[in-house]
């Protein structure tokens, strides 16, 4: 059985323009298909000389899938937002003992889905990590990305004081964990022509970590209905690192679709849950009204594109995020902090209206069980601020496997118990009276 794939997906597996994608099959360089809607496209299985798609056909994921920890691992999580990036390290197996976020309702969002978690709702800068030294196994964050500064002449931990870059390898410095995982936006890795890269590899050697070469993963590789990219970096510390050998998860084997967010299916077992969501000016939805599925501003008389644009009709690049909307049988574009943006837009495929509450959730691949608090614009905010669940349970798989072959070589118990009672003092929080 062949696999199909549109040009406009084998565009984004590749990192090519969807015209070169086209281009490949309008030349011949591979045969040229039509699927049943007559959507021009190729099969997978004609594509293995390209390495990303012959990665997707040979991929271990199903096995990767059966990846279970050999003992309880601890694990600290910083700016921890929504939980996307800690409800996928905990699907992986990571038991959380302490949550660090400084947003309020964001904190809201992670007690009211795990009750049991230790959050601690504070500015970074006051947390004194100390008291968990030695017994956290891994920690993780997705520090904001700040302005570095290269005042200094050594180029390493000193000079970026004043970013969160610095908590968190504060945090590290104080916890000592065997490993840890910074996740940041995808433009870090040639941030100031690669400066701000190379302060921080100075600063994780200094930490006396060893670097994991970093990535760019694409989401919709693990079974993510949406374009996003993330900038992943993992460290070892040193005297394990010569030990052990990372290996970065293996991709899903096809892309899903917002098809597959919506719709039941292999990603949900039900159809996307009607939720509340913002609706369109009358005006702005007349205008979204003409354009059809998959496409933008271009598919507008040019009247109404000059009407509606105003001085971006005058700039120039391609402003394919206005007047947008999405397609059914594509991922979603990268999710923005609110879904009807002028210059990021992101209406919904079918009806004239930006997403709801739960598609957005769902194109983040957040169960339907994950209740965000807050207002309206505050869910939208921190569910597109989140990792998606699916990206970072795919990593953490990876990085369970990482630590069953650490727990082969240096068998340890697991400080679990200790490490949740620490955590739940620093935090002030009263377990005993909870329980009982």
């Amino acid at each position: 059985m062949h696999t199909f794939i549109s040009a406009s997906k084998l565009a984004d597996i590749t990192g090519t323009s969807i015209a070169t994608a086209q281009r490949w099959g309008e030349s011949g360089v591979y045969p040229y298909h039509s699927d049943s809607k007559g959507c021009k496209g190729f099969f997978m299985e004609d594509l293995t000389s390209i390495q990303s798609v012959a990665h997707m056909l040979q991929s271990n994921w199903d096995k990767e899938m059966n990846v279970t920890p050999k003992r309880d691992f601890t694990s600290v999580e910083l700016f921890a937002g929504a939980g996307g990036l800690a409800l996928g390290m905990h699907k992986a197996g990571f038991k959380h003992i302490l949550l660090n976020e400084n947003d309020k309702t964001a904190c809201q969002t992670l007690r009211r889905n795990h009750p049991e978690w230790n959050v601690c709702e504070n500015d970074i800068h006051n947390v004194d990590f100390t008291p968990l030294e030695g017994k956290v196994d891994f920690l993780s964050g997705g520090f904001p990305c700040q302005a570095f500064s290269y005042a200094g002449k050594k180029g390493g931990l000193n000079d970026t004081r004043g970013t969160l870059f610095f908590e968190l390898a504060r945090a590290v410095k104080e916890i000592k964990p065997k490993v840890f995982m910074g996740e940041n936006v995808k433009g870090l890795l040639s941030h100031d022509n690669g400066k701000t890269l190379e302060l921080i590899r100075r600063s994780i050697a200094e930490l006396g970590y060893t670097l994991v070469e970093p990535r760019v993963l694409k989401a919709i590789m693990f079974q993510v209905p949406q374009k996003r990219e993330r900038f992943i970096l993992i460290a070892i510390r040193n005297d394990i690192a010569e030990k052990v050998r990372f290996r970065w998860p293996d991709p899903f084997r096809r892309v899903m679709t917002l098809r597959d967010a919506f719709m039941a299916g292999e990603l949900y077992n039900n159809d996307v849950p009607k939720s509340e969501g913002q609706i369109y000016p009358e005006k702005k939805r007349r205008v979204l009204e003409m354009v059809p599925e998959g496409g933008d501003w271009r598919y507008l008389p040019e009247n109404i594109q000059k009407e509606y644009m105003g001085a971006s009709y005058y700039l120039g690049g391609g402003k394919t995020g206005m007047a947008r909307r999405l397609s059914m049988d594509e991922p979603s574009l990268t999710l923005t902090c609110a879904p009807a943006q002028k210059q990021t837009e992101r209406c919904h495929p079918i009806e004239t209206r930006p997403l709801t509450i739960r598609e957005y959730a769902r194109i983040q691949t957040f169960p339907d069980d994950w209740i965000f608090e807050g207002n309206i614009t505050s869910q939208y905010k921190q569910i597109g601020n989140a990792v998606p669940v699916n990206l970072a349970w795919a990593i953490g798989r990876s990085l369970i496997r990482l630590f069953n072959d650490i727990e082969t070589l240096m068998p340890e118990k697991s400080h679990l118990t200790e490490a949740n009672s620490i955590a739940a003092q620093m935090i002030g929080r009263n377990l005993f009276s909870e329980i009982y």
